[in-house]
């Protein structure tokens, strides 16, 4: 049985301290995971940019197959999300020159950086103080981007 959660009810659409905390657990479960595998340093993730190092590979690999293992399970035999009760739904993007650009992007910030956004975040909890300076550095390119774009709209339905 699937069904939508009303806006009103806090405690179905994700915002409820249940959700928040297995949100929290899972974040910690993340992280333990990052830094286990050492993709929360920097010089590992650079060693696998460069080729040098492929063990990355098989730490994303073995992830995301556990991953599409667990939401090939829970989508067939499970109705909604157990924490929020959304139905799951498939997301159908089209390839086009925003996923182009911002993969392009993405990919000079992380080369320059060293370090993907998640890992980031792991990388503090390692003591790496200095990817702070990356983690500043993506709220203001997200920001800026969110800002651009919002001008964008706004010129746009002016023009209208």
């Amino acid at each position: 049985m699937t069904r939508e959660p009303p806006a009103s009810d806090p405690g179905k659409d994700g915002q409820g301290a249940l959700f928040n905390l297995v949100v929290l657990l899972g974040g910690g479960t993340f992280g333990v995971g990052l830094a286990v595998s050492g993709m929360a340093k920097p010089e590992v993730v650079l060693d696998f940019l460069q080729l040098d190092d492929l063990g990355l590979l098989f730490v994303m690999g073995g992830a995301a197959g556990v991953t599409m293992l667990v939401f090939a399970v829970a989508t067939r035999y499970l109705g909604s999300a157990p924490l929020t009760g959304r139905r799951y739904t498939k997301r159908v993007k089209s390839m086009d020159r925003n996923v182009l650009v911002g993969g392009a992007i993405f990919g000079v910030g992380w080369g320059v950086s060293g370090i993907c956004p998640g890992a980031a975040y792991a990388s503090v909890g390692l003591g790496n103080w200095p990817i702070l300076w990356a983690i500043l550095g993506m709220f203001v390119g997200a920001y800026a981007q969110a800002y651009w774009r919002s001008r964008g709209s706004a010129s746009a339905s002016a023009s209208d």
